[in-house]
């Protein structure tokens, strides 16, 4: 098992393979973000841009104008917030060919606290136009993603979290951009989750028809722009849908599938995030329970909100 910043750094090691314009900048985090391993492997193809995340979304820009397909890396707090204006302007505005993958994602990186926790990700990303926003739930999700951003023209976003996750797929599974997985089917209701929280929704649905006889499908929304909105209105069929990410409850995937279902198939929705507040410092477990985001919440909310 390993964590999902771990498979992307593979996973750009063998994309050098095949694609040899592949460039690779970070910013003095490496280790932390995995490309240290392309930078072992290919270190005439890595820029480490030292603490300089607004510079080096810059320098993304500028080698895209010459053909080269750049990977930036950086902690998500800093690639979406600090760097935020460079990636809006220098990149998305000429919808140049950058691909952004940050890590250390959510409540998730535990205790590096508040600081660090990037939990605005996902609202400032989906709304630069032109831009294509990511979140894999498991090695294999963020190997396959990485490969599909290479192939796309134009810029894109992977946010992926810090902790080892657990396989969710065989190395056969087909992904797309505006798609999804549909992990297990339901009649009550559904849950519509990304990243680390697919894992624990799947849980919670376990855990409802085991204990409450309650069938719950689970979807594992990995694109959330463009996002898969048939599967949001087959969803809403149901009546009852339960989002879950690791994100502020506004802006993300909650309100993502809140849209769609405004415009093409009213339901109710519940949205699980954190709740207009920022993180604290302890580990992920700890913190998934304080900012009730665990498969125990999930259980309840759905439960509370079906009955």
């Amino acid at each position: 098992m390993i964590a999902n910043r771990e498979a992307y750094g593979l996973a750009l090691v063998s994309l050098y393979e095949k694609n040899k314009n592949i460039v690779v900048l970070d910013a003095d985090l490496a280790k932390a973000t995995f490309t240290d391993t392309f930078r072992k492997a290919h270190g005439d193809r890595f820029i480490d841009c030292g603490i300089a995340e607004q510079n080096m979304m810059g320098v993304a820009a500028g080698l895209a104008t010459t053909g080269l397909v750049p990977f930036v890396s950086t902690f998500a707090v800093f690639a979406s917030l600090r760097a935020s204006e460079q990636f809006r302007n220098s990149v998305c505005y000429p919808h140049l060919n950058v691909k952004v993958v940050a890590t250390h994602a959510g409540i998730e990186c535990g205790a590096d606290g508040a600081t660090h926790q990037a939990l605005e990700d996902l609202a400032v990303m989906r709304t630069m136009p032109g831009n294509v926003v990511l979140v894999p739930a498991d090695p294999v999700a963020t190997r396959e993603l990485v490969y599909l951003m290479a192939e796309h023209d134009g810029p894109a976003y992977m946010r992926v979290g810090r902790d080892k996750m657990p396989d969710l797929y065989s190395d056969t599974t087909k992904f797309k951009l505006g798609g999804s997985h549909t992990l297990k089917e339901g009649t009550d209701a559904y849950i519509i989750a990304c990243g680390s929280r697919v894992h624990a929704a799947l849980e919670a649905a376990e855990t409802l028809k085991a204990e409450r006889n309650i069938n719950v499908g689970v979807i594992d929304m990995y694109s959330i722009k463009p996002i898969d909105e048939e599967a949001i209105v087959r969803a809403a069929m149901t009546g009852l849908i339960v989002t879950c990410e690791d994100h502020q409850r506004a802006g993300g995937l909650g309100a993502a599938v809140c849209e769609v279902c405004c415009e093409k198939s009213p339901c109710r929705v519940i949205r699980m995030g954190v709740d207009d507040s920022f993180g604290r410092s302890g580990s992920a477990k700890e913190l998934f329970e304080l900012y009730h985001l665990s498969a125990d919440d999930i259980v309840k909310t759905v439960a509370d909100n079906l009955n």
